[in-house]
């Protein structure tokens, strides 16, 4: 577990990405803890602030919450959440720029789609 410290994407964002990567391949079930700040810097050795700010986004977005006293938790739901906030990324990043030069390319949304299906065969 570890960010990629090449990454161009802010620590803080790699560390809640982390986070949720785990929690998408059941490493955090729903209502288990997660690495505390400290952990976080001790493992990772970056600074405790740039731990909790990672934490402290997913707590913002419903991932992660505050059990006074004991650490953070995965939120009950959090997987689902996780997985709709990805598809809609995936949409913008990916499917809508696919789409846009498919259309440069003259394909009809026929070949965009046989094209798909051949790439994710070959993916099998």
């Amino acid at each position: 577990m570890s960010p990629a410290r090449n990454d161009h994407t802010l620590i803080y964002l790699q560390i809640a990405q982390m986070l949720e990567d785990g929690i998408l391949r059941g490493i955090y079930p729903e209502e288990t803890q997660v690495p505390s700040t400290n952990e976080l810097a001790r493992t990772l050795r970056i600074n405790p602030a740039t731990g909790a700010k990672g934490l402290n986004l997913l707590v913002e977005e419903g991932i992660l919450y505050k059990r006074r006293g004991l650490g953070m938790f995965v939120a009950p739901g959090a997987e689902a959440r996780i997985r709709a906030k990805r598809r809609a990324e995936f949409l913008e990043q990916y499917v809508k720029p696919l789409v846009a030069e498919a259309r440069k390319l003259g394909l009809t949304t026929e070949e965009l789609q046989a094209m798909l299906e051949a790439a994710c065969r070959q993916e099998e």
